[in-house]
């Protein structure tokens, strides 16, 4: 009896926790398995034959527009709604659709579109009690934009299990941007009610005429337009002859002409660029340095863009010697030879700089564009190479562009070879004979003389440049 009770009393053993543990678990998933299924029953699947709607000519396709604005023409309408109805609810009988409905939806085609197949289509959104209109276009503002993809609108009928797919409006989706109702309308009828004058109407008509008028139509108004024009400028010349003999007119100009001033800088520097055809320049300089002063040919901003050279120096590389014209080639060793780092600097981005004029010339020429064909100029070099020397009318440089350049460079070689200059390797980089360049020296005020069998360019101050040569008329 006493080890019966004893065996009553005792606590329920650990395998028996375990297995009421585990018949929980199983219960529990038996109960989510459950759910699931009900939810998977409630899934209902729809095997239905797709057909494609193309564009038929005598109906619109449906449009599709959104408002970027954030404005829900449903919520405010139903807000609408339940103001009028004292706070209900909507209810389920339709009338929250008509309240719906209250947003007045209009489009317009262009009247040319079953002619022409412009697509042009305007789609207006006018909510109920308000001035502000959402309209969105398919011929300007975001549809002007590349089209990457087409629209479609699909519509589901489950009682004939058929998938309708049809295109959109001129495949565009409108964006319904907010306009302040009857403003551009108040501006059309503005601009329709100016009155043109005689000369304005004049060459109204005759633009018009000329892009859509036809050959006698353009005959015709082409007689009336030039006879206004005669007249015209025959009234202008009358009141300019009438000006002539008018002594105030006279006074007020001689008054005009005195105030004016003269800004004698931009005229030598139009001069050295237009009539000289030479870089920038001091006529009254007292060294060759300060004749065509180094700063006004390499810009503040360009000398960081100039460090090729240089870098090969640092760096102890061998320059190469298809990448650079044998000018700079040949000075490499006097380069090393420098001990002054400003010095040694300067004088390998002036290196550098001829490089990309010589190669800048190659690339625009006949002759040497397969030698230039891989070399890469700055961004900022380049694009002040075609606003200097190139002409945008052609891809090949005009013989005054030509001179000038060749002017910077010979210039270059002045700064590079302290003034004293062989222009035989030059020459050879720039495909020219020694007796042609001679002239182009000439023309930036060098002297030319020969020193040991040796042709050599300096440039004496104050500049001179030679005197225009007159011919003799036979």
């Amino acid at each position: 009896m006493k080890g019966d009770k004893e065996f009553d009393s005792d606590p329920e053993p650990a395998a028996t926790k375990k297995k009421s543990k585990k018949r929980k678990r199983d219960k529990e998933r038996t109960q989510t398995t459950e759910l699931h299924e009900t939810e998977t029953e409630t899934t209902e699947r729809i095997k239905a034959t797709v057909q494609f709607i193309p564009d038929q000519p005598n109906k619109t396709p449906p449009l599709v527009g959104y408002f970027p604005s954030g404005f829900d023409p449903n919520k405010s309408q139903d807000r609408e709604f339940r103001s009028e109805n004292g706070g209900e609810d909507r209810d389920p009988d339709g009338e929250s659709s008509a309240a719906a409905a209250a947003a007045r939806v209009r489009v317009y085609r262009n009247m040319n579109e079953r002619k022409n197949k412009t697509g042009r289509l305007e789609l207006v959104v006018s909510p109920a009690g308000s001035g502000v209109e959402f309209v969105g276009t398919s011929y300007s503002g975001e549809a002007m934009a590349p089209q990457f993809c087409q629209y479609a609108v699909g519509v589901l009928d489950k009682k004939s299990q058929t998938l309708k797919i049809v295109p959109i409006a001129s495949n565009k989706i409108f964006r319904l941007e907010p306009r302040v109702g009857g403003s551009e309308s108040a501006d059309k009828e503005a601009a329709a009610n100016v009155e043109l004058t005689a000369e304005q109407a004049a060459n109204m008509r005759a633009v018009l005429d000329t892009r859509y008028g036809t050959k006698k139509s353009l005959r015709q108004s082409g007689c009336v337009y030039m006879e206004h024009l005669l007249t015209t400028l025959q009234a202008k010349k009358m009141n300019a002859l009438k000006k002539e003999h008018d002594p105030e007119s006279q006074k007020d100009l001689e008054e005009k002409i005195q105030s004016v001033k003269i800004n004698t800088e931009a005229l030598e520097t139009t001069t050295s660029d237009a009539v000289l055809n030479v870089p920038p320049y001091d006529s009254s300089a007292v060294t060759p340095q300060l004749a065509y002063p180094l700063d006004k040919i390499i810009l503040k901003g360009e000398w960081d863009f100039l460090q090729d050279v240089y870098q090969h120096l640092e760096m102890g590389t061998e320059v190469a010697t298809n990448a650079y014209p044998s000018f700079v080639c040949n000075r490499i060793q006097k380069l090393r030879d420098i001990e002054d780092e400003v010095e040694r600097k300067t004088l390998s981005c002036i290196f550098s700089y001829i490089t990309h004029l010589v190669k800048f010339k190659d690339q625009n020429s006949m002759d040497g564009a397969a030698s230039a064909k891989n070399h890469r100029i700055p961004s900022i070099l380049r694009q002040k190479f075609l606003t200097k020397f190139s002409n945008p009318e052609s891809k090949r440089l005009s013989d005054d562009k030509i001179h000038l350049l060749l002017s910077y460079v010979l210039v270059l070689t002045l700064h590079a070879d302290g003034f004293r200059t062989n222009p035989t390797d030059i020459a050879k980089d720039l495909r020219m004979s020694e007796v042609k360049l001679r002239d182009h020296f000439e023309k930036l005020g060098c002297k030319l003389r020969r020193e040991k069998n040796m042709l050599l360019a300096t440039l004496p101050v104050p500049l001179q440049f030679p005197k225009a040569k007159q011919r003799r008329r036979r």
